[in-house]
């Protein structure tokens, strides 16, 4: 494979990645100093499957038959010039107003650029660009908070928030000069969307999970790991500072270690991308991503929090670029737009719900037996997926051939 597009993707990616984490970590400072009220910052995290659950019935209808580059285009700079808006309003209405929006527009772009990055890349090099993709992910995870505390220092939030707005514009910029991946010219929607179109395509997703049951499981499953960490990283700050007493600054210190051990998956992932299976990459970063939570719920102080942190983060990066893979080589890449746009509105449904749970009982009850129980039932998912995905009849969906071709 010719990697000049992919590696232009990439830095893309990458450039993208590092301005959202300024623009989380500044956005919550605004917040934050605005309204003095953790639950004002609640509310700007549930904005976010709330605007999945709202989108994802009737996104992939149009992601499946638009131009995928040039959406990726049009959603970067809708969203640029969204989060260039933000410093100047002094509104929490509306500033939730417009986070929301800009939540729809990620809720589009991501299944979006998921659709682009498969047809661009070919099967066989799918695991190689995914752990590739995965490392520069992490490293966003530790150059971001840099960044943002750099610019705190130098100027404000608002600096950082405009910061993230012309790293969208310079990632459409980037995304220009890709070439177009369609099979055909395909510049406007050919059919009326409407209603009835929108639960044909429902019906085509659920006939394809029918006669894919093994696939669309497997599928469910991963989803499960991304329910069970986001309900379980709700508490994660709480846990640290309040049962393990840790300084917001050791936190900090604890949460570099977290990018430390993702980065270093990512790497071992890159350099045997060749010698790994991706159903072992998939059954030892579910298997041990819980694991790390567990190490991180029993921990009474900093040395074995940190080891928590960089086993579940280490193990994670192989369950990425495993299930990324898995996903890319046996979804049809002509309804991948509305299939995980459906999947997504489960994803959405039960993170909503399981958060609200989890952070009820920990008010309730306390944090550590929460979260240990919340990490327990994780591991037991773990083992689940290792036990679906260790059976030999379905083996050949684990290698490099699949249901879309190049």
């Amino acid at each position: 494979m010719k990697w000049k597009n992919p590696l232009l993707l990439l830095l893309g990616i990458g450039v993208s990645n590092v301005g959202a984490w300024v623009y989380l970590i500044a956005l919550n400072l605004i917040i934050l100093d605005m309204t003095g009220s953790p639950l004002a910052l609640s509310i700007l995290y549930i904005l976010s499957p709330v605007a999945a659950l709202c989108t994802n019935f009737w996104a992939g209808t149009f992601i499946d038959r638009l131009n995928t580059r040039k959406l990726m285009i049009f959603l970067d700079i809708i969203r640029g010039i969204l989060i260039f808006i933000l410093p100047f309003l002094d509104s929490l209405s509306l500033i939730y107003s417009i986070v929301f929006i800009i939540n729809i527009a990620n809720s589009i772009f991501e299944p979006t650029s998921m659709v682009y990055m498969t047809k661009l890349i070919p099967k066989t090099d799918r695991q190689r660009f995914n752990a590739i993709r995965n490392f520069i992910n992490s490293c966003g995870f530790i150059l971001g908070p840099s960044i943002a505390g750099f610019l705190f220092i130098i100027g404000s939030p608002n600096l950082a928030i405009l910061l993230n707005s012309f790293a969208l514009f310079f990632s459409a910029m980037i995304i220009l000069f890709l070439p177009n991946v369609e099979d055909k010219k395909i510049d406007s929607l050919e059919e009326k969307v409407n209603l009835t179109l929108i639960l044909n395509d429902g019906r085509k997703i659920l006939s394809f999970s029918k006669t894919n049951v093994y696939v669309t499981l497997v599928y469910l499953l991963f989803t499960g790991i991304s329910v069970f960490m986001t309900a379980l990283d709700s508490l994660e700050a709480a846990f640290a500072t309040e049962v393990l007493s840790l300084s917001e600054g050791t936190y900090g210190f604890l949460v570099s270690i977290a990018g430390v051990g993702i980065i270093g998956g990512s790497l071992v992932n890159t350099i045997f991308a060749k010698q790994l299976k991706i159903n072992v990459l998939m059954g030892l970063g579910a298997f041990f991503t819980p694991i790390g939570y567990l190490f991180f719920a029993f921990s009474n102080d900093f040395l074995w929090a940190s080891i928590g942190f960089f086993v579940l983060t280490f193990s994670l990066s192989f369950a990425n670029t495993g299930f990324l893979t898995f996903y890319q080589n046996n979804v049809p890449v002509d309804i991948m737009g509305r299939f995980s746009s459906v999947m997504g509105i489960l994803e959405a449904f039960f993170i909503i719900i399981f958060t609200a749970l989890i952070g009820v009982s920990a008010e309730l009850i306390e944090i550590r037996p929460v979260y240990t129980i919340g990490s327990l039932l994780f591991l037991l998912l773990g083992v689940i997926i290792n036990f679906v995905i260790a059976d030999k009849s379905n083996r050949k969906l684990y290698v490099s051939t699949s249901l879309n071709t190049d």
